[in-house]
Protein backbone atom coordinates (compact mmCIF):
# COMPACT_ATOMS: atom_id res chain seq x y z
CA UNK A 1 0.00 0.00 0.00
CA UNK A 2 1.16 3.56 -0.64
CA UNK A 3 0.04 6.85 0.84
CA UNK A 4 -0.15 10.20 -0.87
CA UNK A 5 1.22 12.97 1.28
CA UNK A 6 4.96 12.88 1.60
CA UNK A 7 7.90 13.66 -0.61
CA UNK A 8 11.44 12.62 0.16
CA UNK A 9 13.04 15.91 -0.95
CA UNK A 10 13.20 19.07 1.18
CA UNK A 11 12.49 19.61 4.87
CA UNK A 12 10.21 17.31 6.81
CA UNK A 13 7.42 19.89 6.74
CA UNK A 14 7.84 20.18 2.95
CA UNK A 15 7.45 16.41 2.76
CA UNK A 16 3.85 16.86 3.91
CA UNK A 17 3.22 19.72 1.47
CA UNK A 18 3.73 17.59 -1.64
CA UNK A 19 1.29 14.80 -2.40
CA UNK A 20 3.21 12.13 -4.30
CA UNK A 21 3.13 8.36 -3.94
CA UNK A 22 5.43 7.25 -1.13
CA UNK A 23 6.27 3.88 0.35
CA UNK A 24 5.45 3.02 3.96
CA UNK A 25 9.07 3.15 5.15
CA UNK A 26 9.54 6.72 3.96
CA UNK A 27 6.16 7.65 5.38
CA UNK A 28 6.97 6.35 8.88
CA UNK A 29 10.40 7.99 8.75
CA UNK A 30 8.88 11.39 7.91
CA UNK A 31 6.34 11.10 10.75
CA UNK A 32 9.12 10.24 13.19
CA UNK A 33 11.23 13.21 12.03
CA UNK A 34 8.40 15.71 12.38
CA UNK A 35 7.48 14.35 15.81
CA UNK A 36 11.06 14.91 17.01
CA UNK A 37 11.53 18.33 15.41
CA UNK A 38 8.20 19.81 16.50
CA UNK A 39 7.76 17.99 19.81
CA UNK A 40 4.45 16.56 18.58
CA UNK A 41 3.30 13.01 19.25
CA UNK A 42 3.24 10.68 16.25
CA UNK A 43 -0.42 9.93 16.99
CA UNK A 44 -1.29 13.62 16.51
CA UNK A 45 0.54 13.69 13.18
CA UNK A 46 -1.33 10.62 11.97
CA UNK A 47 -4.63 12.22 13.04
CA UNK A 48 -3.66 15.32 11.02
CA UNK A 49 -2.93 13.23 7.92
CA UNK A 50 -6.28 11.47 8.34
CA UNK A 51 -8.05 14.84 8.38
CA UNK A 52 -6.14 15.86 5.25
CA UNK A 53 -7.04 12.63 3.42
CA UNK A 54 -10.69 13.07 4.41
CA UNK A 55 -10.66 16.67 3.12
CA UNK A 56 -9.09 15.62 -0.18
CA UNK A 57 -11.52 12.71 -0.57
CA UNK A 58 -14.50 14.95 0.07
CA UNK A 59 -13.22 17.48 -2.46
CA UNK A 60 -12.94 14.97 -5.29
CA UNK A 61 -15.42 12.23 -4.45
CA UNK A 62 -17.77 13.51 -1.77
CA UNK A 63 -20.81 15.77 -1.58
CA UNK A 64 -21.21 19.15 0.10
CA UNK A 65 -22.19 18.76 3.74
CA UNK A 66 -20.95 15.20 4.10
CA UNK A 67 -19.00 14.17 7.20
CA UNK A 68 -16.10 12.11 5.89
CA UNK A 69 -13.58 10.36 8.11
CA UNK A 70 -10.37 8.63 7.09
CA UNK A 71 -8.61 5.93 9.09
CA UNK A 72 -4.94 5.42 8.30
CA UNK A 73 -2.81 2.52 9.45
CA UNK A 74 0.73 3.99 9.56
CA UNK A 75 2.31 0.52 9.67
CA UNK A 76 0.73 -0.73 6.44
CA UNK A 77 -0.39 2.52 4.81
CA UNK A 78 -3.91 1.13 4.45
CA UNK A 79 -6.67 3.77 4.27
CA UNK A 80 -10.32 3.27 5.19
CA UNK A 81 -12.88 5.95 4.32
CA UNK A 82 -16.25 6.21 6.08
CA UNK A 83 -19.20 8.58 6.09
CA UNK A 84 -20.85 9.62 9.34
CA UNK A 85 -24.56 10.36 9.72
CA UNK A 86 -26.30 11.23 12.97
CA UNK A 87 -29.58 9.58 13.84
CA UNK A 88 -32.37 12.12 14.43
CA UNK A 89 -36.01 11.76 15.39
CA UNK A 90 -37.34 13.71 12.44
CA UNK A 91 -37.70 17.12 10.81
CA UNK A 92 -40.51 19.69 10.77
CA UNK A 93 -42.11 21.39 7.74
CA UNK A 94 -39.50 24.16 7.79
CA UNK A 95 -36.67 21.66 7.65
CA UNK A 96 -35.48 21.86 11.26
CA UNK A 97 -34.47 18.80 13.30
CA UNK A 98 -37.05 17.70 15.84
CA UNK A 99 -36.36 15.80 19.05
CA UNK A 100 -32.98 15.60 20.84
CA UNK A 101 -30.14 17.29 18.96
CA UNK A 102 -26.94 15.34 18.19
CA UNK A 103 -24.35 16.63 20.67
CA UNK A 104 -21.27 15.16 19.00
CA UNK A 105 -21.71 17.09 15.75
CA UNK A 106 -20.04 20.13 17.31
CA UNK A 107 -17.70 18.23 19.63
CA UNK A 108 -16.17 15.96 16.97
CA UNK A 109 -16.16 18.15 13.91
CA UNK A 110 -15.95 21.70 15.21
CA UNK A 111 -19.23 22.74 13.61
CA UNK A 112 -21.62 25.22 15.18
CA UNK A 113 -24.32 23.02 16.58
CA UNK A 114 -27.21 25.50 16.66
CA UNK A 115 -27.82 27.42 13.45
CA UNK A 116 -30.64 28.39 11.09
CA UNK A 117 -29.62 28.82 7.45
CA UNK A 118 -26.14 29.29 6.06
CA UNK A 119 -24.86 32.82 6.65
CA UNK A 120 -27.84 33.83 8.81
CA UNK A 121 -27.83 34.70 12.48
CA UNK A 122 -30.64 33.43 14.73
CA UNK A 123 -33.12 36.19 15.50
CA UNK A 124 -34.58 34.69 18.65
CA UNK A 125 -33.45 32.43 21.48
CA UNK A 126 -35.77 29.75 20.09
CA UNK A 127 -33.97 29.90 16.72
CA UNK A 128 -30.62 29.40 18.45
CA UNK A 129 -31.81 25.98 19.59
CA UNK A 130 -32.67 24.82 16.09
CA UNK A 131 -30.59 22.67 13.79
CA UNK A 132 -31.14 22.64 10.04
CA UNK A 133 -31.73 19.16 8.67
CA UNK A 134 -29.18 17.95 6.11
CA UNK A 135 -29.60 14.61 4.30
CA UNK A 136 -25.81 14.35 4.10
CA UNK A 137 -25.36 14.64 7.88
CA UNK A 138 -28.57 13.21 9.32
CA UNK A 139 -30.66 10.12 8.97
CA UNK A 140 -34.17 9.61 10.35
CA UNK A 141 -34.60 7.05 13.10
CA UNK A 142 -36.93 4.87 11.02
CA UNK A 143 -34.38 4.64 8.20
CA UNK A 144 -31.56 3.97 10.65
CA UNK A 145 -33.53 1.17 12.32
CA UNK A 146 -33.93 -0.51 8.96
CA UNK A 147 -30.12 -0.66 8.72
CA UNK A 148 -29.36 -1.47 12.37
CA UNK A 149 -32.08 -2.09 14.94
CA UNK A 150 -29.78 -1.13 17.82
CA UNK A 151 -29.41 2.49 16.65
CA UNK A 152 -31.16 5.24 18.61
CA UNK A 153 -31.48 9.04 18.39
CA UNK A 154 -28.07 10.70 18.72
CA UNK A 155 -26.07 7.65 17.57
CA UNK A 156 -23.69 7.64 14.63
CA UNK A 157 -24.38 5.62 11.51
CA UNK A 158 -21.01 4.72 9.98
CA UNK A 159 -21.04 3.77 6.32
CA UNK A 160 -17.87 2.47 4.60
CA UNK A 161 -16.99 4.21 1.33
CA UNK A 162 -14.81 3.07 -1.55
CA UNK A 163 -11.17 3.94 -0.84
CA UNK A 164 -9.60 6.32 -3.35
CA UNK A 165 -5.90 7.24 -3.39
CA UNK A 166 -5.77 9.33 -6.54
CA UNK A 167 -6.60 12.99 -5.95
CA UNK A 168 -6.72 15.99 -8.26
CA UNK A 169 -4.63 19.13 -7.91
CA UNK A 170 -7.29 21.12 -6.04
CA UNK A 171 -7.98 18.25 -3.63
CA UNK A 172 -4.25 17.84 -2.99
CA UNK A 173 -3.96 21.60 -2.35
CA UNK A 174 -6.87 21.37 0.12
CA UNK A 175 -5.19 18.46 1.90
CA UNK A 176 -1.88 20.32 2.04
CA UNK A 177 -3.54 23.34 3.68
CA UNK A 178 -5.27 21.07 6.22
CA UNK A 179 -1.95 19.48 7.17
CA UNK A 180 -0.12 22.80 7.47
CA UNK A 181 -2.87 24.48 9.48
CA UNK A 182 -3.48 21.50 11.77
CA UNK A 183 0.24 20.99 12.48
CA UNK A 184 0.54 24.66 13.40
CA UNK A 185 -2.43 24.37 15.76
CA UNK A 186 -0.99 21.25 17.41
CA UNK A 187 2.44 22.86 17.71
CA UNK A 188 0.88 25.90 19.39
CA UNK A 189 -0.99 23.64 21.82
CA UNK A 190 2.22 21.77 22.67
CA UNK A 191 4.13 25.02 23.25
CA UNK A 192 1.30 26.45 25.36
CA UNK A 193 1.09 23.36 27.57
CA UNK A 194 4.88 23.26 27.97
CA UNK A 195 5.20 26.89 29.05
CA UNK A 196 1.99 26.87 31.10
CA UNK A 197 3.67 24.31 33.36
CA UNK A 198 6.60 26.71 33.77
CA UNK A 199 4.59 29.60 35.21
CA UNK A 200 6.38 30.82 38.32
CA UNK A 201 9.73 29.49 37.11
CA UNK A 202 12.83 31.23 35.76
CA UNK A 203 13.90 30.77 32.15
CA UNK A 204 16.82 31.89 30.02
CA UNK A 205 16.18 33.85 26.84
CA UNK A 206 17.84 36.05 24.24
CA UNK A 207 16.74 39.57 23.31
CA UNK A 208 15.29 39.24 19.81
CA UNK A 209 14.02 42.73 19.03
CA UNK A 210 12.58 45.92 20.49
CA UNK A 211 9.37 47.64 19.44
CA UNK A 212 9.13 50.96 21.23
CA UNK A 213 9.41 50.21 24.95
CA UNK A 214 8.40 46.56 24.49
CA UNK A 215 11.15 43.93 24.41
CA UNK A 216 10.65 40.57 22.67
CA UNK A 217 12.61 37.59 23.94
CA UNK A 218 13.52 34.43 22.04
CA UNK A 219 12.75 31.47 24.34
CA UNK A 220 13.48 28.77 21.79
CA UNK A 221 10.11 27.32 20.82
CA UNK A 222 8.29 30.64 21.18
CA UNK A 223 8.82 34.31 22.00
CA UNK A 224 8.23 36.02 25.32
CA UNK A 225 7.14 39.60 25.98
CA UNK A 226 8.90 41.85 28.47
CA UNK A 227 6.70 44.94 29.04
CA UNK A 228 8.16 48.20 30.48
CA UNK A 229 6.89 47.69 34.08
CA UNK A 230 8.71 44.34 34.23
CA UNK A 231 12.05 45.68 32.99
CA UNK A 232 15.10 46.75 35.00
CA UNK A 233 16.45 50.25 34.53
CA UNK A 234 20.03 48.98 34.68
CA UNK A 235 19.51 46.44 31.90
CA UNK A 236 20.65 47.28 28.43
CA UNK A 237 18.46 45.12 26.22
CA UNK A 238 20.76 44.74 23.24
CA UNK A 239 19.78 42.32 20.49
CA UNK A 240 21.46 38.98 21.11
CA UNK A 241 22.02 39.60 24.83
CA UNK A 242 21.02 36.73 27.13
CA UNK A 243 19.13 37.21 30.41
CA UNK A 244 17.15 35.13 32.87
CA UNK A 245 13.48 35.97 33.28
CA UNK A 246 10.61 35.08 35.58
CA UNK A 247 7.56 33.62 33.81
CA UNK A 248 4.64 35.61 35.19
CA UNK A 249 1.81 34.28 33.03
CA UNK A 250 1.19 32.22 29.90
CA UNK A 251 -1.93 32.98 27.89
CA UNK A 252 -3.42 31.36 24.80
CA UNK A 253 -4.36 33.69 21.93
CA UNK A 254 -5.47 33.16 18.31
CA UNK A 255 -1.90 33.92 17.22
CA UNK A 256 -0.42 31.39 19.60
CA UNK A 257 0.78 31.33 23.22
CA UNK A 258 1.89 34.60 24.80
CA UNK A 259 4.52 34.31 27.54
CA UNK A 260 4.64 37.32 29.86
CA UNK A 261 8.12 37.73 31.37
CA UNK A 262 9.54 39.81 34.19
CA UNK A 263 12.95 40.99 35.34
CA UNK A 264 11.52 42.95 38.27
CA UNK A 265 9.45 40.26 40.00
CA UNK A 266 10.62 39.51 43.59
CA UNK A 267 10.43 35.76 42.98
CA UNK A 268 13.09 36.05 40.26
CA UNK A 269 15.69 36.53 43.01
CA UNK A 270 14.56 33.35 44.74
CA UNK A 271 14.77 31.39 41.49
CA UNK A 272 18.25 32.74 40.72
CA UNK A 273 19.49 31.68 44.14
CA UNK A 274 17.96 28.24 43.60
CA UNK A 275 20.20 27.85 40.55
CA UNK A 276 23.29 28.84 42.54
CA UNK A 277 22.67 27.34 46.00
CA UNK A 278 22.39 23.53 46.26
CA UNK A 279 21.24 23.86 49.87
CA UNK A 280 18.02 25.52 48.69
CA UNK A 281 17.33 22.79 46.16
CA UNK A 282 17.83 20.07 48.80
CA UNK A 283 15.62 21.93 51.29
CA UNK A 284 18.36 22.52 53.88
CA UNK A 285 17.97 26.29 53.47
CA UNK A 286 14.66 28.04 52.86
CA UNK A 287 13.91 31.52 51.55
CA UNK A 288 11.18 32.86 53.84
CA UNK A 289 10.59 36.38 52.49
CA UNK A 290 11.76 38.80 49.81
CA UNK A 291 11.41 42.58 49.60
CA UNK A 292 12.56 44.16 46.38
CA UNK A 293 12.91 47.54 44.75
CA UNK A 294 13.87 46.23 41.34
CA UNK A 295 17.11 47.50 39.89
CA UNK A 296 18.18 49.18 43.13
CA UNK A 297 18.16 46.98 46.23
CA UNK A 298 16.58 43.87 47.69
CA UNK A 299 16.39 42.15 51.05
CA UNK A 300 16.03 38.41 51.36
CA UNK A 301 15.29 36.51 54.58
CA UNK A 302 16.58 32.94 54.88
CA UNK A 303 16.49 30.20 57.51
CA UNK A 304 18.36 26.93 57.92
CA UNK A 305 16.54 23.69 58.70
CA UNK A 306 19.79 22.06 59.80
CA UNK A 307 21.83 23.45 62.69
CA UNK A 308 25.21 22.83 61.08
CA UNK A 309 24.36 24.87 57.97
CA UNK A 310 24.79 28.65 57.93
CA UNK A 311 21.90 30.01 55.81
CA UNK A 312 23.54 33.36 55.07
CA UNK A 313 26.87 31.75 54.25
CA UNK A 314 25.15 29.31 51.91
CA UNK A 315 23.72 32.13 49.82
CA UNK A 316 26.85 34.26 49.95
CA UNK A 317 29.15 31.39 48.94
CA UNK A 318 32.91 31.15 49.12
CA UNK A 319 34.37 34.63 48.68
CA UNK A 320 30.85 35.84 47.81
CA UNK A 321 30.78 33.95 44.51
CA UNK A 322 27.13 32.84 44.72
CA UNK A 323 25.58 36.15 45.66
CA UNK A 324 27.83 37.98 43.21
CA UNK A 325 26.59 35.76 40.39
CA UNK A 326 23.00 36.74 41.21
CA UNK A 327 23.97 40.43 41.49
CA UNK A 328 25.65 40.29 38.08
CA UNK A 329 22.55 38.65 36.58
CA UNK A 330 20.47 41.53 37.96
CA UNK A 331 22.80 44.16 36.48
CA UNK A 332 24.34 45.18 39.79
CA UNK A 333 21.26 45.27 42.02
CA UNK A 334 22.34 45.24 45.69
CA UNK A 335 21.16 42.30 47.79
CA UNK A 336 21.03 42.14 51.60
CA UNK A 337 20.81 38.60 52.98
CA UNK A 338 19.44 38.43 56.51
CA UNK A 339 18.50 35.60 58.84
CA UNK A 340 14.81 35.01 59.43
CA UNK A 341 13.63 34.59 63.02
CA UNK A 342 10.33 33.58 64.57
CA UNK A 343 10.82 36.28 67.18
CA UNK A 344 9.40 39.44 65.58
CA UNK A 345 11.78 41.78 67.45
CA UNK A 346 14.88 39.83 66.37
CA UNK A 347 13.60 39.56 62.80
CA UNK A 348 13.00 43.33 62.60
CA UNK A 349 16.47 44.02 64.01
CA UNK A 350 18.01 41.70 61.40
CA UNK A 351 15.94 43.27 58.61
CA UNK A 352 17.31 46.75 59.39
CA UNK A 353 20.89 45.60 58.81
CA UNK A 354 23.52 46.80 58.03
CA UNK A 355 22.49 49.25 60.76
CA UNK A 356 23.18 48.20 64.35
CA UNK A 357 20.01 48.32 66.43
CA UNK A 358 20.06 49.23 70.13
CA UNK A 359 16.64 47.74 70.82
CA UNK A 360 13.23 46.87 69.37
CA UNK A 361 9.97 47.73 71.14
CA UNK A 362 6.69 46.12 70.09
CA UNK A 363 4.20 48.98 70.23
CA UNK A 364 1.15 47.05 68.97
CA UNK A 365 1.42 43.35 68.21
CA UNK A 366 -2.09 43.18 66.75
CA UNK A 367 -1.44 45.93 64.22
CA UNK A 368 2.19 44.84 63.83
CA UNK A 369 3.72 48.16 64.82
CA UNK A 370 7.25 48.30 66.24
CA UNK A 371 9.84 50.91 67.25
CA UNK A 372 13.54 50.46 66.48
CA UNK A 373 15.96 52.42 68.62
CA UNK A 374 19.38 53.23 67.20
CA UNK A 375 22.35 55.36 68.17
CA UNK A 376 22.74 58.75 66.48
CA UNK A 377 25.54 57.56 64.21
CA UNK A 378 23.42 54.61 62.99
CA UNK A 379 20.24 56.56 62.31
CA UNK A 380 21.00 57.46 58.67
CA UNK A 381 22.15 53.91 57.96
CA UNK A 382 18.96 52.45 59.46
CA UNK A 383 16.78 54.77 57.41
CA UNK A 384 18.83 54.39 54.24
CA UNK A 385 19.03 56.60 51.18
CA UNK A 386 15.61 58.18 50.64
CA UNK A 387 14.25 55.89 53.37
CA UNK A 388 14.97 52.76 51.34
CA UNK A 389 16.42 50.58 54.13
CA UNK A 390 13.55 50.98 56.59
CA UNK A 391 11.03 50.75 53.76
CA UNK A 392 12.43 47.41 52.56
CA UNK A 393 12.66 46.14 56.14
CA UNK A 394 8.96 46.92 56.63
CA UNK A 395 8.04 45.06 53.41
CA UNK A 396 10.21 42.10 54.38
CA UNK A 397 8.83 41.70 57.89
CA UNK A 398 5.27 42.87 57.27
CA UNK A 399 5.57 45.25 60.23
CA UNK A 400 5.22 49.01 60.39
CA UNK A 401 8.61 50.15 61.71
CA UNK A 402 9.45 53.48 63.36
CA UNK A 403 13.13 54.30 63.74
CA UNK A 404 14.20 56.63 66.53
CA UNK A 405 17.50 57.99 67.82
CA UNK A 406 18.04 60.47 70.62
CA UNK A 407 17.89 63.31 68.05
CA UNK A 408 15.55 62.17 65.25
CA UNK A 409 12.66 59.84 64.49
CA UNK A 410 11.03 58.53 61.29
CA UNK A 411 8.55 55.77 60.40
CA UNK A 412 8.56 53.33 57.51
CA UNK A 413 5.36 54.97 56.24
CA UNK A 414 7.05 58.37 56.19
CA UNK A 415 9.98 56.81 54.33
CA UNK A 416 7.57 55.44 51.74
CA UNK A 417 5.90 58.82 51.32
CA UNK A 418 9.33 60.37 50.91
CA UNK A 419 10.17 57.89 48.15
CA UNK A 420 6.88 58.61 46.34
CA UNK A 421 7.52 62.36 46.55
CA UNK A 422 11.03 61.93 45.14
CA UNK A 423 9.70 59.72 42.36
CA UNK A 424 7.01 62.26 41.44
CA UNK A 425 9.60 65.03 41.39
CA UNK A 426 11.87 62.97 39.14
CA UNK A 427 9.02 62.33 36.66
CA UNK A 428 8.08 66.01 36.65
CA UNK A 429 11.63 67.11 35.97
Amino acid sequence: KTVKGLKKSGSTQEQFRHWDVLDTKQFLSAIHQIAEEKGISEEKIVETIQLAIAAAYKKDYGEKGQIIKAKLDPETGEIKITQIKYVIEGADEEGYVTGPLPQKLEEDYGERKFKTREGEKPETEEDENKLKYSPEKHIFLEEAKAIDKKLKVGDELITPLETKTEFGRIAAQTAKQVVIQKLREIEREVVFEEFKKKEGEAISGVVQRREGLMVFIDLGKTNGILPPPEQLENDNYRIGQRFRFYIVKVEETPRGPVVLLSRSHPRLIAKLFEFEVPEIETGSVEIKAIAREAGSRSKIAVVSKEEEIDPIGSLVGQKGVRVQTVINELSGEKIDIIEWNEDAAKFIANALSPAKIVGIKILDATRQHALAEVSDDQFSLAIGKKGQNVRLAAKLTGWRIDVRSSKEAVSSEEAEKLEKTNADQSQTS
